[in-house]
């Protein structure tokens, strides 16, 4: 999820915790520029596992593209309200890991709610209180049929190491997902 460099910094430096143990506040993570002042970073969402952008779920009526629903949905959130970033001093995928509250709300927490994310609760075990608010919201979201749970996904984790729902069978020529209904 790309943040503003400078959002993080701040988050960084207000709460002390750094992906590296000099604890300077800085952060080692990939930037792109987004102008000649701008950068962003990826920051990965702490006990959150996100549907990837490619992926595809599937309801009754076929297949959607609920990855990037994801996406937009943090996207929207993220606009809507400041940003604060809490890290936790560890990375996956070579990206930092952080939590991000929107307005007071926690992202993880609103993109499970959704349907639109799965907690990871295997990554929680330091944070017991947020592992049970994101079991819950998981909880009541598939009550709700909200998002993916409307009808059939993969796991995020699955789906990055291959697993696909036969309506996201591969092209040879493109590498991307093809919709097959």
């Amino acid at each position: 999820m790309r943040l503003i460099l400078g959002l993080a910094l701040i988050a960084a430096a207000c709460t002390g915790a750094a992906p590296r143990s000099d604890q300077s506040g800085a952060i080692t993570a990939d930037g792109r520029a987004i102008d000649g002042d701008t950068v962003s970073i990826d920051i990965r969402l702490f006990g959150a596992d996100a549907f990837e952008k490619r992926q595809m779920c599937r309801t009754t009526s076929g297949c959607w593209p609920c990855g990037k629903a994801a996406q937009d949905y943090a996207s929207k959130l993220l606009k809507a309200n400041p940003a604060t970033i809490r890290l936790t001093g560890k990375q996956s995928y070579g990206r930092p890991i952080g939590t991000v509250d929107v307005g007071g709300q926690d992202l993880g927490d609103a993109m499970i709610a959704a349907g639109l994310a799965v907690p990871a609760t295997s990554y929680l075990k330091s944070d017991p209180e947020r592992a049970q608010r994101y079991v819950a919201a998981y909880q009541l979201a598939q009550r709700r049929q909200l998002g993916a749970h409307a009808g059939y996904f993969v796991d995020p984790a699955k789906w990055r190491k291959g697993e696909r729902l036969s309506c996201e069978r591969r092209s040879s020529r493109e590498g991307r997902p093809m919709f097959t209904g």
